[in-house]
Parts: structure tokens; sequence; C-alpha cells
């Protein structure tokens, strides 16, 4: 019974989301909004009219934003866009086989589980990167060079909640986005055991 009581302490917190989540497109709004309270700014893509650019800004200064985009290229690339433009936001991600359904990926079509989960592991981009881990360790712990390598990295990004990428992305992620080697090592122990 307590670890029901934990967990569900645990979901009452992050159901308002103080911060503004900017977002891709409509439906992601509705994916969101069966999952927690929270505003959100939809960017329309990579599209990016200044009217939304000015949106973000002002959520931005005013309340913070977290970035959660689409677990595929585009998602990325305006993820990248963002960040530049604002450094002190935050980041989520949805794994991309938890936001994948009838051949399409994004927000829209993840589970509110999956978008609580998410969300429950924001993480900030550090500018000043740490160089904890390099490529030995992806090597070294089957996420590069091996057959299963990609779907390796997927579901460790899932658990450490920097999301499914590349070998060279997912380095510069664990670099850039503050994980721990005991977050790392705990992670590729629990992905062992299952």
């Amino acid at each position: 019974m307590l670890m029901y009581t934990r967990r569900y302490a645990r979901l009452l917190e992050i159901r308002m989301i103080k911060e503004v989540l900017v977002v891709e497109g409509k439906m992601d709004v509705v994916a969101i909004g069966k999952a927690v309270e929270a505003d959100c700014i939809i960017t329309e893509g990579f599209n990016l009219k200044p009217k939304a650019l000015d949106a973000i800004k002002q959520a931005y200064k005013k309340r913070g934003i977290i970035i959660l985009t689409d677990p595929d290229s585009a998602g990325e690339r305006i993820r990248q866009f963002l960040s530049k433009r604002f450094p002190d936001a935050k980041h989520a991600f949805v794994p991309r086989d938890e936001a994948t359904a009838n051949d399409d990926i994004g927000i829209e079509q993840a589970s509110p589980e999956s978008i609580r989960k998410a969300l429950e592991k924001v993480r900030t981009l550090d500018w000043n990167p740490s160089e904890i881990f390099s490529g030995a360790d992806l090597i070294r712990a089957g996420l590069s060079g091996a057959a299963d390598a990609s779907e390796r990295r997927a579901r460790l990004g899932a658990r450490l909640g920097i999301g499914y990428a590349n070998a060279k992305t997912f380095l510069l992620r664990l670099n850039h986005y503050g994980v721990t080697r005991e977050e790392f090592e705990a992670a590729l122990a629990e992905e062992s055991e299952s």
C-alpha cells in the first residue's frame, strides 16, 4: 500500500506543470491535456512563425519552458533550434516506442502515462558539458557497434530521460544533460536485469 501511495503522490505533484510546454501540433496539446494540466505553445512544426517565437520568448522569461517535441528527426531539429535561442529551457523526451502508433511518431501518439513519465525526468541542457562519458563507454555497454545497439540506446535513453538518439547524439546527451556515472551504471544494471 505504501508503494501505491508514494506513486500516487508523485503523480499528483506533476499534475500541474508550472512551466509552459513547447510542442509541435494541436493534437500534442490534446494528448498532454489527458496527462497533466499545462499551458502549451504550438510551434506548428519547424515553421516557427514570429508570433510563436515571441510567445515562447515571453513564456521563457516569465515561467520557463519545457521543450517536448516529437521523437523524430524533425522534432530533434526543432529542439536544437529552440535550445540555442533559449539556453535555460528544460527538456523532456517521450521514448520513440511509446510515441508510435498507426505508423505515426509523435507526442500525440503517446499515452498519458508516457507523457507523465517524460515530465518526471525533465533535464536541463548544460552548454559546458561534462566529459564523463566517451565513445568507449558506449562500446563497452553495447550502445555502439553492437547488432542491437540502437534498441539498447532507446531503452537506456528512456530510463535516463534523454530519449532515443544515434550513438553520436546519445553521447552528447549523456554529457550535456547532466547524467552522472552512477545514474548511467544503475540504468545499465536495470537494463541487464530486465
